[in-house]
């Protein structure tokens, strides 16, 4: 059986009331700091995300015109070669020397 002086032991141990009210108020004002920080956290990913789409179609645009001039490029390239067989070809026939 418990004893008076047990019951004061096990009371300097164990929660009170208050100790219990004040460690559920205690989490649930951290639990409120944490929710916040989170949904700001949420949001600044989403603007990251936001940011990087934006980052990836300008990359994409980028690649596009790129393509293109190299494509602009290798028919400008053909293009002045076969202009320059002509011209030899043109000079050779004219008797005329050409000098590089």
């Amino acid at each position: 059986m418990l004893t008076t002086e047990d019951i004061q032991k096990l009371s300097s141990i164990l929660a009170t009331k208050e100790d219990v009210k004040e460690i559920r108020d205690y989490s649930e004002r951290e639990f409120t700091f944490l929710k916040t920080e989170i949904k700001e956290i949420k949001e600044d990913v989403e603007g990251l995300r936001e940011s990087l789409q934006g980052m990836i179609v300008a990359t994409d645009n980028l690649t596009k015109v790129i393509t293109d001039l190299h494509m602009e490029y290798t028919a400008i390239t053909y293009q002045l070669k076969r202009h320059e067989d002509w011209i030899r070809q043109i000079a050779a026939k004219a008797g005329v020397s050409l000098v590089s």
